[in-house]
């Protein structure tokens, strides 16, 4: 009875922690989804080819100006659109879990048991009416030779 309680109390401690497990608020993208398509910096935007620049100021503060800007406005969307985003994503997966779960892989179930009660209708009949068949024909043309003569 006490392993009982203890292995309830594991699942249920397994289940609460899996929805609030701890988040990693240094490295947001431990997977790197986003890697090779957001890394967008100051330098892969605007360069000045040798030859053609402007004043050191001008050019320290659009780099200045470029980054802060990018910086802020990205926080400001997200703690805009942020919450009400992951939720619609949070509703869509939801969403695609539930049919996933209720409606396609039952029907692929489905339709697997169906395949395999059809497939062992098929093969017995086969067995019973086509394999004599052609093994009749089979033994009835074994004795059957052909010589091929060329007649000038």
């Amino acid at each position: 009875m006490a392993d009982q309680y203890q292995y309830n109390t594991n699942e249920e401690k397994f289940v609460k922690d899996s929805h609030t497990k701890e988040i990693d608020l240094i490295n947001r993208d431990p997977k790197l989804i986003n890697e090779d398509v957001i890394k967008v910096e100051f330098e892969d935007v605007i360069a000045e080819p040798d030859g053609t620049h402007s004043l050191d100021g001008v050019w320290k503060l659009s780099y200045t100006t470029f980054t802060v800007s990018k910086y802020w406005c990205y926080r400001i969307l997200s703690a805009i659109f942020g919450i009400p985003v992951a939720l619609l994503w949070g509703f869509l997966f939801a969403c695609i879990s539930f049919c996933h779960i209720w409606a396609v892989v039952p029907c692929i179930k489905s339709c697997l048991i169906e395949s395999q009660c059809i497939s062992r209708i098929y093969s017995l009949c086969i067995q019973t009416f086509c394999d004599p068949f052609f093994e009749a024909l089979g033994k009835i043309f074994s004795s059957v030779k052909v010589a091929l003569r060329k007649e000038v």
